[in-house]
């Protein structure tokens, strides 16, 4: 009976070592290409509006042996459709609305306000943030390089405007559509200095290294209007 009980205990320590180490690696996502800014498509058809309450911006900064994953809400979106096609579309991603997924007074006395000030976000100069589609093709699976995205069917490219500074990034994505819904996600890695954030992205600061490295996970509902004859012109 003793040996069992040992074993049992053995066995429930490493489950528990076994989620913490899950829990504190970084997630992994498509690696999106970051290039300079494009010009935005022109945008015609039917206009699909963003449902800012179903639809949600998640990211995961990491560390050395710990995840800080949060998530924004969109402040407005709207996407244009024309024969079954996404012909451009336009996101706003609200700063202030940062929700960190972790709880504790270190999380919303330090954590938080330090994600929203100069180091990083610097929301109060910096509000709002602003993806414009650039361009909407089949994803091209080449066998090696399946997206993590489950039935990835297309790769968006888009600027993306983050504290004044417009980059444009393409990943795969997810996209299902219909007469009056359409549907998107994506699951993708950034690298954050292309947007002026470079605070502790020093290995010398040891555990207190962060990595430039910020998982995306993309998950948007947009709406054809009641007024069908709303359209992009």
């Amino acid at each position: 009976m003793k040996n069992s009980f040992s074993l049992k205990t053995a066995g429930l320590a490493l489950m528990a070592g076994l989620a913490m180490a899950s829990c504190n690696e970084a997630p992994k996502g498509d690696k999106a290409t970051i290039t300079d800014e494009k010009s935005a498509a022109a945008a015609s058809g039917q206009k699909f509006v963003v449902d800012t309450e179903a639809s949600l911006v998640e990211f995961t900064g990491n560390g050395v042996g710990k995840n800080h994953p949060g998530s924004f809400k969109l402040t407005s979106g709207s996407v244009a459709v024309a024969n079954n096609q996404i012909t451009g579309g336009e996101f706003i991603i609200d700063i202030k609305s940062m929700d960190m997924e972790e709880e504790g007074d270190m999380i919303d006395n330090k954590l938080r306000p330090h994600l929203l000030s100069g180091d990083f976000f610097d929301a109060e100069k910096f509000g709002t943030a602003k993806f414009e589609i650039t361009k909407v093709e089949p994803y091209q699976n080449a066998g090696n390089d399946t997206s993590i995205v489950q039935g990835a069917n297309f790769n968006v490219s888009g600027n993306f405007t983050l504290k004044g500074v417009t980059k444009n990034i393409s990943f795969p994505a997810r996209i299902e559509l219909d007469d009056n819904t359409m549907e998107a996600e994506a699951n993708f890695d950034i690298d954050r200095r292309q947007w002026q954030m470079n605070y502790g992205n020093d290995k010398t600061l040891g555990d207190k290294f962060i990595s430039e490295t910020v998982n995306i996970e993309l998950d948007l509902i947009a709406k054809r209007p009641a007024d069908a004859s709303a359209s992009v012109q």
